[in-house]
């Protein structure tokens, strides 16, 4: 009996411990790499409105990558405040600004917007019709401006 116990518990114990792991193994993160991973989910992004852009403008004719690139937006958008964790506001050069975290309802509210708008965009390209997606694009494009514009180091150049 005792060793059945102690079986069920070591077995239950393992369960937990191998749930728990990617847990631990987030709050391990180092701000440094929480930085350089929210740089390029950003910069993956800042591509997918590039090329979207480009198509949309028709600079290039690619209108079968859209729907591609619209998901990836999508997916890149349904939670970006998760890219911005309390304590990665430090330990890495990072053009996020103090502001996300002390105005952070602010900055969810707008990353909000940006995530419905993306799923708007996505759901838009599926008309093909550019009277329809151009919009959406248009409007998720305002919303990294409106949030680059409070909450982003401005570049030295500009």
């Amino acid at each position: 009996m005792k060793f059945a116990v102690a079986k069920i518990a070591f077995i239950v114990g393992s369960v937990v411990t191998f749930l728990a792991a990617p847990f631990a193994l987030q709050a391990e993160s180092s701000p440094e790499d929480i930085i350089k991973y929210r740089q390029n989910m950003m910069k993956a992004n800042g591509a997918h409105m590039a090329a979207m852009g480009a198509v949309i403008q028709g600079k290039v004719d690619y209108k079968k990558d859209l729907a591609d690139h619209a998901r990836a937006l999508q997916a890149i958008n349904k939670n970006i405040p998760a890219l911005f964790p309390k304590g990665s506001d430090f330990g890495g050069e990072t053009k996020a600004l103090d502001a996300i975290w002390q105005k952070n309802a602010d900055f969810e509210k707008l990353a909000k917007q940006a995530g419905a708008d993306a799923d708007a965009l996505a759901k838009a390209v599926q008309t093909g019709d550019a009277k329809v997606y151009g919009p959406k694009f248009k409007a998720l494009a305002d919303d990294c401006k409106a949030c680059h514009k409070d909450f982003r180091k401005k570049d030295e150049a500009q």
